[in-house]
């Protein structure tokens, strides 16, 4: 059996990136909701989003330089 390790590399490292943002917004939105109330929660949902936004972006154009750098190799 074969083994490829910048696969298990890549596949962990988009595991640990997902879970911490799930964990900023699960336990930081709970934290909110109990803190401040409903109303404040969703505020900061809404700027949660916001500030993912960018990095959403950037994530988008370097899959895109990839995905065209490995088209025209």
């Amino acid at each position: 059996m074969k083994r490829d390790l910048r696969h298990y590399a890549r596949q962990t490292t988009t595991r640990l990136i997902v879970g911490g943002i799930l964990l900023v917004l699960v336990v930081g939105d709970l934290l909110i909701y109990k803190l401040y109330g409903a109303a404040s929660a969703i505020m900061g949902l809404m700027c949660i989003g916001a500030g993912l936004i960018p990095i959403v972006l950037i994530y988008v154009f370097f899959w895109i330089l990839d995905w065209i750098v490995k088209k025209y190799d």
